[in-house]
């Protein structure tokens, strides 16, 4: 997992990650005085936190499995705690990681990422909730914090992938980490939306990975205003989430609609494997495999030349893979 929370690898093969190095080189060093040793302990008791109220909410939600937890420890220093659901009632797979690790970066990282120095400390949590009911989207949210040197910095957020789906919930989940944003900072939700939008695309197939959400990176520690935004953030994910699960979970679905869930999972794995940075640089580095990889879903599918139905519920999904303002569309968001 510690591979996942160092996902702030600059991509190099595209224009629109511009605003993304922006951010970076802007990062300095905290004030002096600054209590850094105490925020990066606070951050990874909250990462820490968040992961047991999420298992405990899916656990309670599902109703029928439960979460293996594994601890693992880091060869270079820190571990992480992988908690893992399978075969639920209506979770097919849920992961939740989290990762305290701290050491020494490549040469390789040392280029990479802001800060100086070799030494480097990074917490954070990731999950992914894959459900049974095609009608119930898949999720995924990861909050993390690094530190190399006297430079920290906040990163994380939240989206939502559909395979049947509703526009009333992709303006719920919009809100409630819209409502997260601005009581901090009015300007977070634009900005952080559409950089959502960039991250979670799939370049080869020209459409985004689902209805986006929330993606942030590069937030100065030191800023008053940025660790309860990131708290915050956490905090509404499940409030975004939860509700639409309760929502759909009961909807009959056939063969049909299992069939195009397995098809559009293929798109899951595809960005994953493809375009995430963590999942990338974990791999190229012998990170942990099974937690690198908790992230896919159990049974996936890929059918040759796939044409859904002009006019089918398969056929409504590409309207809603591309950006779209979700909280105009909808009366009263």
């Amino acid at each position: 997992m510690w591979q996942n929370v160092l996902m702030t690898t600059p991509k190099t093969d595209s224009g629109k990650e511009a605003s993304e190095q922006r951010a970076a080189t802007q990062l300095r060093p905290v004030a002096e005085g600054f209590d850094l040793d105490g925020l990066s302990q606070r951050a990874s008791d909250t990462v820490q936190l968040l992961q047991r109220e999420i298992c405990a909410t899916i656990e309670k939600l599902d109703g029928s499995a439960t979460f293996r937890l594994d601890s693992w420890q880091r060869a270079g220093g820190g571990g992480g705690l992988t908690g893992i659901l399978s075969d639920g009632r209506v979770f097919e797979k849920a992961g939740v990681n989290t990762s305290v690790v701290h050491g020494e970066l490549s040469k390789e990282m040392q280029s990479s990422l802001p800060g100086d120095g070799a030494s480097f400390f990074a917490t954070g949590v990731s999950l992914v909730l894959h459900p049974q009911n095609p009608y119930v989207p898949t999720t995924h949210a990861n909050f993390r914090f690094l530190r190399r040197g006297r430079t920290a910095w906040f990163g994380g957020g939240a989206d939502l992938t559909p395979y049947y789906p509703f526009v009333e919930d992709a303006a719920h989940f919009h809100r409630q980490l819209a409502h997260a944003c601005d009581r901090h900072d009015p300007r977070f939700y634009p900005r952080f939306k559409a950089w959502c939008d960039d991250y979670f695309y799939l370049r080869h197939r020209q459409e985004t990975r689902g209805v986006g959400g929330i993606f942030f990176d590069y937030l100065q520690a030191d800023d008053p205003q940025v660790l309860p935004f990131w708290e915050a953030a956490g905090q509404a994910f499940l409030p975004a989430y939860v509700p639409i699960v309760e929502r759909r979970n009961d909807l009959p679905f056939g063969e049909r609609q299992r069939r195009f869930q397995l098809y559009r999972r293929g798109r899951y794995v595809e960005f994953n494997l493809l375009y995430d940075r963590g999942t990338v640089f974990g791999l190229r580095t012998d990170g942990r495999v099974e937690s690198i990889l908790m992230s896919l879903p159990p049974l996936v599918r890929w059918d040759y030349d796939v044409h859904p139905e002009p006019g089918s519920e398969e056929a409504r999904l590409s309207d809603f893979l591309r950006p779209r303002d979700y909280l105009r569309e909808v009366a009263g968001s």
